[in-house]
């Protein structure tokens, strides 16, 4: 009993030493992986966070990124909606992007233009304008503006106002360029044609009188003396204005105008004063170039004229002078080489309009069915009425001369309604109606016809107020247009016309008769009557 009392006690010893052990094992298990475990706790939950974070990041990432690019999108967008041409290259000049405007102005697509220089896709002066500006901005580090021109195509020629700005890194450093282009072409064409429109003759295309008044400036310096000065004036040009119309005129002027231009020497200049008046400055020049300047203007002229069929160039009177002295004013020169034109106009103006008048009274007759029998009859029938009339003899020969020039004024008239064999419309009467007018002042413009202007203004005038252009009444019509009146209608009844066959004397007189006091007058046609009536039978 006793010794199984001692085993159940050495037992429970065993059984607390294990326990015992088993917990101090435990215990130093615990304290030895404790800190471990409590590490890799730590661990995973610094692990979690940072995957939190790492996600949050990559969040923020896209995000970003998509930012940047709506933000890379919407610049781009911004830059290819202005239509200026822009660029931005790298500080070796080669070239990191640009906009649309930019690529189809060069027709090249983008591939075809980043990474490279401009010496690698233009042409060799084009490269080498566009380089120095480069250069030059790149090395001021400052904003520079440059004019500059190309060619598209080979020919077609752009004007370019361009800007170019450096940009910097953080550190202030030029790092590269940006460039914009604006194609100002159209302004710039436009400023040429009004600088050109301000120092240039519209119709002639010759210089004006502003850019003479400089050229004087220029010209008139020692090292171009001597200087010559020319004044020139159109003959007649009123008088093809009055009987041809001033589209003939303009023909007349433009005419001059390349007359005096094909015949200047190279540095003349040759200026339009306005109207009919032109100068001409001959830097260095004597007599003998001034005279030989006046004779080829004059062959000119004589070649002009005789190559025409009708007349639309008549002549130019010059006159010149010549400055030799440095101290001789200018216009001193200018007013004798007027006076000198002035004196060759009067020699010239005479037989000028007496050719002028000659070739509007061809003209005339062709372009009518009127002929120069016509024209004889007439004369001769108002010379004879004139004598019934007791006129006296100026007023007869101013009656001739009226009778075969009062119808000058259809010069200006249609040939086909002077020709019409069908009546006339109201239009074409009103075209006829304009010719006493116009004979007028074809009449006023020559010296030799102002005495009979207006009677040729008159000439269809009526008794009775019904005629044109004035509607005069009874005696102050002219007595020579209405002497004319009775004469021009007379023959115009008795002979054949397009569009009617002529009448017999006795019924042209019984006509006469019955429109006296109404048409015609009655005391002029009563003397006409009695002149054209064959005596009664016994008497």
């Amino acid at each position: 009993w006793g010794s199984s009392a001692d085993g159940q006690g050495v037992f429970q010893l065993s059984v607390v030493k294990g326990l015992f052990f088993v917990a101090a094992s435990a215990a130093l298990i615990f304290f030895l992986v404790h800190a471990t475990i409590k590490s890799v706790l730590e661990s995973r939950e610094t692990i979690l966070r940072m995957n939190r974070e790492l996600e949050e990041s990559s969040e923020m990432y896209k995000g970003l990124s998509e930012a940047y690019r709506n933000r890379q999108a919407l610049l781009e967008g911004l830059m290819n909606s202005i239509p200026d041409l822009i660029f931005y290259k790298d500080g070796e000049r080669r070239y990191m992007g640009s906009n649309k405007a930019f690529r189809d102005f060069l027709g090249l697509p983008e591939r075809a233009i980043v990474a490279k220089r401009d010496d690698e896709f233009l042409q060799g002066d084009e490269a080498d304008l566009f380089r120095q500006g480069d250069e030059e901005c790149l090395r001021m580090g400052v904003m520079m503006r440059y004019e500059e021109v190309v060619r598209r195509d080979g020919e077609n020629v752009r004007y370019l106002e361009t800007l170019k700005t450096p940009y910097r890194d953080a550190e202030g450093r030029v790092t590269g360029l940006i460039g914009v282009s604006r194609d100002v072409t159209e302004r710039r064409l436009e400023e040429e044609r009004i600088l050109y429109l301000s120092t240039h003759d519209i119709s002639t295309g010759l210089n004006n009188r502003v850019y003479l008044a400089e050229a004087i400036k220029a010209l008139d310096q020692p090292d171009r003396l001597p200087l010559t000065v020319i004044m020139g004036d159109i003959n007649g040009l009123k008088l093809i204005n009055d009987s041809m119309g001033h589209e003939r005129g303009d023909q007349m002027i433009a005419a001059a105008a390349d007359i005096l231009r094909a015949c200047r020497r190279d540095g003349d200049v040759v200026a339009r004063l306005g109207g009919d008046e032109f100068t001409v400055l001959m830097p260095r020049s004597d007599e003998a170039d001034a005279q030989a300047f006046v004779e080829a203007v004059r062959a000119a002229c004589q070649e002009r004229a005789a190559g025409l069929n009708e007349l639309r160039f008549a002549s130019l009177s010059l006159g010149w002078a010549t400055k030799r002295e440095p101290g001789e004013p200018i216009e001193r020169v200018r007013k004798a080489a007027e006076d000198a034109m002035y004196r060759r106009k009067i020699f010239e103006n005479r037989s000028l309009h007496s050719s002028v008048l000659s070739s509007i009274k061809k003209t005339m007759l062709e372009k009518s069915d009127e002929t120069e029998a016509h024209a004889e009859r007439l004369a001769a029938l108002s010379r004879q009425l004139g004598r019934a009339l007791k006129l006296p003899d100026e007023s007869l020969v101013a009656l001739e001369l009226l009778s075969t020039l009062h119808d000058i004024g259809k010069i200006s008239v249609d040939k086909n309604i002077l020709t019409k064999s069908t009546p006339l419309t109201d239009a074409d009467w009103q075209e006829i109606k304009k010719h006493p007018e116009v004979g007028y002042r074809i009449a006023m413009a020559s010296p030799d016809l102002m005495h009979i202007a207006d009677y040729i203004l008159s000439h269809h005038e009526r008794w009775d107020g019904e005629g044109y252009p004035r509607g005069l009444v009874g005696a102050a019509i002219p007595l020579l247009a209405r002497v004319l009146s009775v004469v021009d209608a007379f023959d115009a009844m008795t002979q054949n016309r397009a569009y009617r066959p002529a009448m017999p004397l006795p019924a042209a007189l019984e006509e006469i008769r019955r429109n006296a006091g109404a048409q015609f007058d009655p005391a002029v046609a009563e003397v006409f009557l009695d002149l054209m009536e064959p005596p009664a039978p016994g008497a």
